[in-house]
């Protein structure tokens, strides 16, 4: 006897393709309170900055041997406090939205009890992962192009708009400058993989979003503490938090990108990993909410 989902996929018309289209899905999403939340949260910082700047009179200048870091030159320029957000967050803040979009997508259908009613639609399963986790990555970029967007226009009417000082010496002309931070902003997102395929896999392995959320972030942790572990010398190249903030490299006179490259071909591979398993399970798994 043919159950529903096999009379619906033989119906006339019918298209596996064209289920749960990513418009539907996007809007799904973006209307979830937990993404306007998310969505404020990241365009406050920057004014969050402004006003602690102005309350503390600005940074010192620098530690007590002289050397000045980024965080020293955020007042110079737009360019400067865009870059200063980016290092600030990019360490936790920024994980935070990657696990909540990639981590929350699937377990929370099944929370809600909705997901084996979309798998009846039908929706087949693959199809199903594909448009989330699009979705779930694709807002994810929003999130991160979002914070130094705000950052340059926020940073422009506090601090004007001119040159990228660089803590090592020298500037960036302003004309280099938006170039190399979106080669920032793409290397943090593509560092971010992995914490995205972490989430993922866990939304596909439990019904309680907040379970693949904070697991996720907590992995991440983890991966940092781990970093911090000298002793371990360099078995530390082989984990992506090692590399988090390689992206620094491309605001240097000479960009250089071997450890963007290292960073991303680590990032990349373990993300595909667990990606991999996230389908390979949820293909198998015995879905009853």
């Amino acid at each position: 006897m043919s159950t529903t989902a096999e009379l619906v996929e033989s119906a006339p018309g019918y298209r596996a393709r064209h289920t749960l289209p990513l418009r539907v899905e996007a809007l799904r999403q973006l209307k979830r309170r937990r993404t306007l939340v998310m969505g404020a949260v990241l365009a406050a910082l920057p004014f969050v900055l402004i006003i602690a700047f102005a309350i503390g009179g600005g940074p010192d200048g620098g530690d007590r041997n002289g050397r000045i870091t980024l965080m020293d030159t955020a007042t110079a320029s737009a360019a400067n406090f865009a870059a200063t957000c980016l290092f600030v967050s990019a360490g936790f803040l920024l994980v935070v939205p990657v696990a909540l979009f990639c981590g929350d997508t699937v377990a929370s259908e099944a929370s809600w009890s909705s997901l084996r009613y979309l798998l009846a639609a039908p929706v087949p399963r693959a199809r199903l992962l594909w448009s989330k986790l699009a979705v779930a990555l694709g807002f994810s970029a929003a999130a991160m192009v979002l914070l130094p967007l705000v950052a340059l226009a926020a940073g422009a009417v506090a601090y004007g708009w001119g040159p990228l000082k660089l803590p090592t010496g020298g500037a960036l002309p302003a004309a280099e400058t938006l170039p190399r931070l979106a080669l920032a902003v793409a290397f943090i997102f593509v560092s971010q993989l992995v914490t995205a395929g972490l989430a993922f896999w866990l939304s596909t392995r439990t019904d309680a979003p907040l379970g693949a959320v904070g697991g996720a972030v907590g992995l991440t942790i983890i991966g940092n503490v781990l970093d911090a572990v000298t002793a371990l010398g360099s078995w530390r190249d082989f984990l992506p938090a090692h590399w988090q903030f390689a992206w620094a490299d491309a605001l240097q006179p000479q960009l250089e990108w071997g450890g963007m490259a290292k960073g991303a071909a680590v990032s990349v591979t373990y993300a595909l990993i667990l990606f991999a398993l996230a389908f390979r399970g949820f293909a198998r798994k015995d879905i009853v909410s």
